[in-house]
């Protein structure tokens, strides 16, 4: 069977060029598409498309990195003659093979494969053997100012040519000399319990109800909660058993006696044949698709927060250490290789800045006790009045 075929095409909007990226849906191929950095999707538009339009080249040995036909659109120059664009670099795919090779996951494959692919375009008139440290170095710069990447992005990038220089032996890329940022040390966003209860109540929709309901109290990612299969789940002990998670590991989780009467009311009506949650034409639900309904339910439920699927996870495990679970515990639910991963949840906890009283209040306590309270400053005199109306 032929790969589906994807069409690219550059158009002006707003005195800017985008690149519009069209293609029969196909998941696969939409999570490829959605790997490469920059891509959008535009719902009133229909279709997914690339703000940067330089970055058309990269973007087309992206795609045929992952094994899908291109069809062009016409790209008009300044003398308005078609632009020829260059094939990518047929060493894209023996990368991908390399990575699988090393048993990497789908998801790492093709991003490291996007950014080798990248690269390798990059470096125009250079070969990939003449390749130094410096050209690895000029990459990563246009990638932080040109395409804006985050810093997690910024790591990916890094050790897909840590990768990309140890599947060519004879370039001249030191790996040792690429340094990796710092990791942003941010603080999770945490819903409150009322939150999380408004916001299942809010969720009319039963597959989305539930979806929502099982991620958190079951502190699940969003890859395992689309990748449980109906055997996965043990409605009599009460346990899931997720299979090849993060670090190729499985492990077992909590499954609340609150959610049972749900999904059983949702495999009843829904009858999934494989997955716990498939599309409309089988197959695994869409990650997009969860995001879509979790925003819009929660910008209905009135939270401000700024939420993600993740959210709900470290929602679970907050939750958690408030109520006194052992942190060893949340460890093991959660899936964590080290405790350090575990720990960053200490910071996000109320259970001891509850415990803490603002000094504002202790001086008003203290006034208070003596029944002594300072009258109001006369306002009649040319200083600000600074008096506090508690």
């Amino acid at each position: 069977m032929a790969s589906p075929e994807v069409h690219i095409a550059v158009f002006p909007y707003n005195g800017q060029e985008y690149v519009r990226i069209n293609f029969p849906y196909n998941f696969s191929l939409k999570e490829w598409v959605k790997a490469f950095p920059g891509t959008k999707w535009n719902p009133e538009w229909g279709f997914w498309y690339l703000s940067d339009s330089s970055c058309i080249d990269e973007l087309i040995a992206h795609i045929k990195a992952g094994g899908y036909r291109i069809r062009l659109g016409q790209q008009k120059s300044a003398k308005g003659k078609p632009s020829p664009l260059p094939p990518p670099h047929a060493l894209s795919l023996g990368f991908t093979r390399f990575l699988k090779a090393r048993r990497y996951s789908e998801s790492t494959v093709q991003v490291y494969t996007s950014f080798a692919s990248g690269f390798l375009h990059f470096l125009k008139e250079v070969t990939p053997e003449q390749a130094q440290n410096s050209d690895a170095e000029a990459y990563l710069e246009y990638l932080v100012l040109k395409r804006r990447i985050s810093i997690s992005t910024h790591r990916q990038a890094i050790s897909a040519l840590k990768q990309l220089a140890e599947f060519l032996p004879d370039c001249k890329i030191e790996p040792e000399g690429l340094v990796r940022p710092k990791r942003s040390r941010k603080l999770p966003t945490v819903l409150s319990t009322a939150e999380v209860i408004r916001l299942l109540q809010i969720t009319a929709n039963l597959k989305h109800r539930c979806l929502i309901g099982l991620m958190y109290s079951s502190g699940l990612r969003i890859g395992e909660l689309l990748s449980l299969k109906l055997e996965d789940i043990d409605l009599h002990r009460k346990l899931l058993y997720i299979r090849n998670a993060k670090g190729r590991k499985d492990r077992q989780v909590v499954l609340a006696e609150r959610m049972l009467p749900l999904i059983r009311n949702y495999l009843n009506t829904y009858r999934p044949t494989q997955y716990f949650a498939e599309g409309a034409g089988g197959g695994r639900y869409s990650p997009t698709s969860f995001r879509t309904f979790l925003k819009r339910n929660a910008k209905r439920a009135g939270i401000l927060k700024k939420i993600t699927p993740h959210t709900l996870r470290h929602s679970f495990a907050t939750h958690l250490l408030e109520k006194g679970t052992d942190i060893r515990l949340i460890q093991e639910l959660l899936g964590h290789a080290k405790p350090e991963t575990t720990m960053i949840y200490t910071h996000v906890s109320r259970q001891d800045l509850l415990q803490i009283k603002s000094p504002l209040d202790l001086i008003f306590e203290t006034m208070e006790n003596k029944a002594a309270l300072p009258e109001p400053p006369d306002s009649s005199d040319n200083k600000v009045n600074n008096y506090l109306p508690l």
